[in-house]
């Protein structure tokens, strides 16, 4: 069972950047896809971004593209979320999520379509606050 804590989130005025961290524990199988999402108060939670642990492929939601970064680091078994040009609709608190596979072309599969069912695993969640 993997085990996700994410932390890095906090207050940020418009235009400002944050970097969240998700680290993970209990890997057990070959592929995994590792993603971002978020919920905003009143609205379904949606897809950031996700990566490919393996070959670091990298997928990112419309709304983010060109200004949050996905990395990983698999030494120390962390994924991150560099978040820069944040806007005030950006807010919103962010989830750490993870899926095994024992296929790569099913991780494609997990962070092209990023739906939040498809996640087993998930962290706690921190909250990101855009505002002046």
């Amino acid at each position: 069972q993997l085990q996700l804590v994410e932390s890095g989130g906090g207050l940020v005025q418009p235009g400002g950047s944050l970097r969240l961290s998700c680290a993970a524990s209990g890997f057990t199988l070959d592929y995994y896809a590792i993603a971002w999402f978020r919920q905003a108060p009143g609205k379904e939670r949606e897809g950031v971004s996700c990566i490919n642990r393996n070959d670091g492929s990298t997928y990112y939601a419309d709304s983010t593209k060109g200004r949050f970064t996905i990395s990983r680091d698999n030494a120390k078994n962390t994924v991150n979320l560099q978040m820069n040009s944040l806007k005030p609709e950006d807010t919103a608190v962010y989830y750490c999520a993870a899926q095994a596979s024992k296929e790569a072309a099913q991780v494609h599969r997990l962070c092209v379509y990023l739906r939040p069912a498809d996640f087993g695993s998930w962290g706690q969640g921190t909250q990101v606050t855009v505002s002046s």
